[in-house]
């Protein structure tokens, strides 16, 4: 095994006795490809970010060579006596093993090592859990946790042996403990998915409030840490909870935003993505997500600053691609999806120019936007880059007004992206250029009477 420095408490908890002190492990299999997967110090480093982020007491981590899986413990067994040896010296009561392990693999290696074992995936649930703060969210996040329970009722529970009598009368046989919890998470799975579609349905009513007073959804994804919240905060002067550790933002939040020639589109932030996430977490999610899926433009925020920003976008993209999102999707031969290289404040000059270059080199529109969301460098541009990708399939309309007809432009203003406004001193009439988008097209040809 080899050992990584031993990380200290984090400041501000309270001493969380051996329950909440986490020994973190990062098993790599020695023949696994790194060239087309993230360092394994870096998916550590990972791990520990996401254990602290439930504010767990890490006290030690380490990467873990493997030559190959065990049916029974997932690691060799040397490797089992020696962190059980590791565990009980630093009198750890969590064991984070960062990759997916079966119900058997967990319960055998609690036995081994005396402390609860979470896996990634149950560690990204307990996240979640955490994080929840709507009523659609904690049924979401209720929603993954019973679908993973359901699989692990051999592991976690002590009291499937035994059996319950039957009802009623005739007694008989009755149903294995094991049987009847599994039941009892089947109708609570059936009930929170009736609440979930009624959730549906009133966001698919919101959405329709919205399209009669058409504003263009933009939709911030990123891997969680990316900075959108910062950046969404920046742009909308929100309050969204913004900080620096993983999944900070769970629950969705829509602003509207003004754009520089006047038009007004709507905001979305939404949770972070992150590798390996739970299967059970997209398909729960999707409600939410929804909001990615219908975006006109999608800003893919990246840490460019973060050493494995390559893979993160590789991430990010693949889960787009399982929510029915193709990243590269076109619209009126542009793509959507406008890719924003947040954090560039954290760049030496050299690296700007080397970012800035490569930027450069991309088609028009295809170029990212180089932002950092804490000191606001940038978003200028970014509203700009927005602004553009809107109108590549809108309308533009010529106008002339009447210079009293103060109802007729404050109506321009209202639903059309206004481009120039002039008066015309021989006439005194005002001269009008517009954009709108195509349904709205006719409206305004008919109420100022422009062919």
């Amino acid at each position: 095994m080899q050992p990584r420095r031993r990380d200290t408490r984090v400041d501000g908890l309270s001493p969380a006795g051996s329950t909440g002190r986490a020994f973190v492990i990062e098993p790599v299999l020695r023949r696994r490809d790194v060239v087309a997967d993230r360092a394994p110090a870096a998916r550590l480093d990972e791990a520990v970010g996401l254990a602290r982020a439930i504010d767990l007491d890490v006290v030690q981590s380490g990467i873990v060579m493997l030559a190959a899986l065990r049916p029974a413990t997932y690691v060799g067994k040397g490797k089992v006596e020696e962190i059980a040896g590791l565990v009980k010296s630093h009198e750890a009561g969590i064991v984070v093993m960062d990759c997916a392990i079966s119900p058997v693999q967990q319960r055998n290696l609690e036995k081994a090592w005396g402390a609860k074992v979470l896996d990634r995936t149950g560690l990204i649930l307990e996240i979640f859990g955490r994080r929840a703060r709507t009523r659609e969210g904690a049924l979401q996040v209720e929603h993954a946790h019973l679908t993973y329970q359901k699989s692990r009722l051999v592991r976690s529970w002590t009291h499937l042996e035994r059996q319950r009598g039957g009802f009623g009368f005739l007694g008989g046989p009755g149903e294995t403990q094991l049987e009847a919890d599994r039941r009892m998470i089947e109708e609570r799975l059936a009930k929170i998915e009736g609440e979930l579609a009624k959730v549906r349905r009133t966001r698919e009513l919101h959405r329709e409030s919205r399209r009669r007073v058409p504003y263009p959804v933009v939709a911030l994804v990123g891997y969680t840490n990316a900075g959108k919240s910062t950046l969404f905060n920046a742009m909308t002067r929100a309050r969204v909870l913004s900080a620096d550790m993983l999944f900070s933002t769970l629950d969705p939040t829509l602003r509207a935003l003004d754009l520089p020639h006047g038009a007004r589109v709507i905001l979305s932030d939404t949770v972070g993505f992150i590798s390996d996430l739970p299967t059970m977490l997209i398909a729960a999610f999707r409600a939410t997500l929804e909001e990615v899926i219908e975006a006109d433009v999608i800003l893919h925020v990246r840490d460019v600053s973060h050493e494995d920003a390559e893979a993160q976008l590789h991430d990010v993209e693949e889960i787009l691609r399982q929510l029915g999102v193709d990243p590269r999707r076109q619209s009126n031969d542009k793509p959507m999806l406008i890719e924003v290289w947040n954090k560039i404040d954290r760049l030496d000059g050299e690296a700007r120019a080397r970012l800035r270059n490569l930027a450069e080199r991309r088609p028009a529109d295809e170029r990212p936007a180089l932002v950092s969301a804490a000191t606001g460098e940038g978003l200028d541009a970014l509203a700009a880059a927005i602004e553009a990708r809107l109108a590549a399939g809108r309308v533009l309309i010529e106008l002339s007004l009447d210079a009293a007809d103060g109802a007729g432009v404050s109506w321009l203003y209202r639903h059309t992206e206004v481009i120039r406004r002039a008066l015309d001193e021989k006439s005194g009439r005002i001269a009008m250029t517009v954009r709108a988008d195509p349904s709205r097209a006719g409206a305004v040809r008919e109420r100022f009477g422009v062919l």
